[in-house]
């Protein structure tokens, strides 16, 4: 039995180079000894917070307020990624945090971990916290930008992120895949940085370098591997 979980972790290019060259490693056949407790959820959650502490530490210089997440393919889950996030980093500060859906965006596995029953969508003369749907305390969620033939540029997609910053302390925005649509280049430009999806089940290693190469003149901050699946020892699942 297998079970499909994230990875993630904020590094330099070269580490994220490194994490592309891993791809093959993470989808063989890996055994994991019953002495470890092997809990998918709580590794999940773990690798979560993790990439929470280190994107958002003190220490990150410039200091990430506002933070991208892009995949190489539209199939890829980057919604549920980024709802994840914003929840561990509401818990983990007082600020006010807004999660920004994407366009289009796709949720699979357990789905979404904070998903509104309904989301109000920005009206004219609506601030950005008017329009998004407070979960709790201090976090929001916020659907995609809209635009029209004329509001594609980098312009607004600039005034677009500061309005977000003007509101919000915090803002994990579900960017479009960078394989498909140059917005997110564009958002990257004006966040404090963007970290790339990858899948374990659909990115290619060449799709995925030549996305990183697109990315050079942005903050690219690190990577997150989507859809590992890691195989349950026989003696464990036999106890199920």
């Amino acid at each position: 039995m297998k079970t499909a979980v994230i990875s993630a972790g904020v590094w330099g290019v070269a580490g994220i180079r490194r994490e592309v060259d891993l791809e093959e490693d993470s989808r063989s056949e890996r055994v994991l000894e019953p002495s470890t407790g092997w809990n998918p959820e709580r590794f999940e959650r773990d690798q979560i917070r993790g990439l929470v502490l280190q994107a958002f530490s003190p220490r990150m210089s410039p200091p990430v307020q506002q933070l991208l997440f892009s995949a190489v393919e539209p199939e890829t889950d980057v919604l549920g990624i980024c709802e994840r996030v914003g929840e561990t980093l509401a818990t983990e500060t007082s600020a006010d945090v807004l999660v920004v859906t994407g366009k289009g965006s796709l949720v699979h596995g357990s789905g979404p971990v904070c998903r509104p029953e309904s989301v109000a969508y920005p009206t004219q003369g609506r601030s950005m916290r008017e329009s998004a749907t407070r979960l709790r305390r201090n976090l929001w969620l916020a659907p995609p930008r809209e635009t029209g033939e004329d509001d594609v540029g980098t312009a607004s997609v600039r005034a677009y992120l500061e309005e977000v910053r003007r509101e919000f302390e915090y803002s994990i925005v579900a960017a479009p895949a960078a394989g498909e649509s140059n917005e997110a280049l564009a958002m990257a430009q004006f966040a404090d940085g963007i970290i790339l999806v990858l899948s374990a089940k659909h990115t290619r290693r060449e799709n995925a370098r030549r996305i990183i190469d697109l990315l050079t003149q942005v903050r690219l901050l690190g990577t997150v591997l989507a859809d590992r699946e890691f195989p349950m020892p026989e003696g464990i699942y036999r106890r199920l």
